[in-house]
């Protein structure tokens, strides 16, 4: 957990330091320290850290906004730590972003086990993300290969292997994708209809 940029948001002066201590005891880690949520969205844009460590008596909905925006398109862990929740604030946190929501539980001892657990659950859910991603896209795939297929199969009375067959060599034979040849079919039969 070495080279990391870490943003910690902490309006709280004497709980900022103990955290800057135990990301001090880390290694070479620079953090910057951000003491209040004004422009929080800009400055973490300019800031781009890895991860982000936020500290709060009790989160507000705004406040899970801003972070929300925060990490916008280049998505990172968040780790926070509240003093005070409830099962409601603790959903909206999860829902907009948050790797790992600590209730009453500020410790030096804390903050690195914390972080790594963040990085590893921001880590896991980009992976499921990033399947979920890849499956929407073949199924979208899938779904209009079918469509081609059957305006093959309507066309020239031909069966469901045998449009399959058509659209794979029409693909070879322009050195294109099945659903590539698949797309063309199916925008020049809504062209035509």
């Amino acid at each position: 957990m070495s080279d990391l940029h870490i943003a910690v948001i902490d309006q709280n002066p004497e709980r900022a330091e103990m955290i800057l201590d135990a990301l001090g005891a880390m290694g070479s880690v620079r953090v910057s320290l951000i003491g209040d949520m004004t422009g929080i969205v800009r400055r973490l844009a300019d800031l781009a850290p890895d991860i982000v460590l936020v500290d709060l008596e009790h989160p507000s909905r705004d406040v899970l906004s801003a972070l929300t925006l925060a990490s916008g398109p280049t998505e990172r862990p968040v780790a926070m730590f509240v003093d005070r929740s409830d099962k409601e604030m603790m959903r909206a946190a999860i829902e907009s972003g948050v790797s790992a929501y600590v209730v009453d539980g500020l410790r030096k001892d804390r903050v690195r086990p914390v972080l790594e657990a963040a990085m590893a659950r921001f880590d896991s859910f980009a992976k499921l993300r990033s399947e979920l991603a890849t499956t929407r896209a073949a199924l979208e795939d899938r779904k209009t290969i079918d469509r081609a297929k059957g305006l093959l199969m309507a066309a020239r009375g031909l069966n469901e292997d045998e449009a399959y067959a058509l659209l794979r060599k029409t693909a070879m034979d322009r050195g294109k994708k099945v659903v590539e040849v698949a797309e063309g079919l199916v925008t020049a039969a809504g062209l035509l209809s």
